[in-house]
């Protein structure tokens, strides 16, 4: 007779794991920008992938897992994906804002959302959500044109999210949150050579430590492993939509880390990408179950 509370309680944890790792990935990316002009993007994402990796292998402890053939495939992917996403959003940070690098990665899981739907109503939030990206995106404002380069960089990363979220939600279905301790590795493994190629040395400068060890906490281990949990509770396509909130964390971070002021259009399209995603949480409950681990 209770199971109305239950089922909302089942329902809003998902969603509040996802608030707090889009708020900390986006703090996290704001102290990482302090990093490029000593190891460079690709050194800054080589540090905060090893850290990161480090940390989740020792709190999850990811080697009792036991993996078959398929659910491997599923978990490099995911990894692969999640390192690629991680090193091109850096790229993009050298010449893009935060706010617009966000906005534009969000293509990736906005595809996702709007391949996955099947209602009318479904089309309106993910409407809302894009109006929202068109009045973030400054490029009238600013009066000058967007890198394109860090455009493409950012475009990257966000095929790599949209892979990041079909392929963790296959792999995390089975093993759960020890998934994304597996994929981190798996990222570090990847994206390394290049850091190291790059930086060299610097990579070894203890300054560097905690800086480092911040954003491999706040870019890496704690979001992604509560996004994990996220994603094996929601469909593909209500995570899609409800990630569609990034963009104003990213807009918000920028403002409060980087000096950058917003205007009126892009409040304007905060206020729409959330009224996009309460939407899409609301109708949650009349979707079919999602993908849980087992037990």
């Amino acid at each position: 007779m209770n199971t109305h509370p239950r089922s909302l309680a089942s329902s809003l944890f998902p969603i509040g794991l996802l608030l707090i790792a889009m708020a900390s990935i986006q703090s996290g990316a704001s102290l990482a920008k302090s990093m490029f002009p000593l190891v460079g993007a690709q050194g800054t994402t080589t540090l905060r992938l090893i850290f990161a990796s480090l940390i989740m292998l020792v709190l999850l402890r990811p080697w009792r897992a036991r993996f078959t053939s398929s659910t491997l495939k599923s978990v490099i992917i995911y990894g692969l994906a999640l390192g690629g996403m991680n090193f091109l959003f850096y790229m993009s940070l050298r010449s893009v804002p935060l706010g617009i690098a966000v906005a534009l990665e969000f293509t990736g899981p906005l595809a996702v959302a709007l391949y996955a739907s099947r209602r009318a109503m479904d089309f309106v939030w993910i409407g809302l959500a894009v109006v929202g990206l068109l009045l973030l995106i400054p490029i009238g404002q600013t009066g000058a044109a967007i890198d394109l380069v860090g455009a493409g960089y950012a475009l990257g990363a966000g095929v790599c999210w949209a892979l990041y979220i079909l392929y963790g939600q296959k792999a995390g279905a089975e093993h759960g949150i020890q998934t994304a301790a597996l994929g981190v590795m798996v990222a570090a493994l990847f994206v390394a050579p290049i850091g190291i190629v790059h930086a060299g040395s610097a990579l070894l400068n203890p300054a560097l430590l905690p800086v480092a060890i911040g954003v491999a906490i706040l870019s890496t281990a704690l979001p992604y492993s509560l996004e994990m949990v996220a994603l094996t509770r929601l469909p593909a396509r209500t995570f899609g939509t409800l990630m569609s909130i990034e963009p104003a964390f990213g807009a918000l971070s920028g403002l409060l880390f980087l000096n950058e002021v917003l205007s009126m259009a892009q409040w304007l399209a905060i206020a729409a990408i959330i009224t996009a995603s309460v939407g899409a949480t609301l109708s949650m409950r009349r979707e079919s179950p999602p993908l849980v681990p087992a037990d």
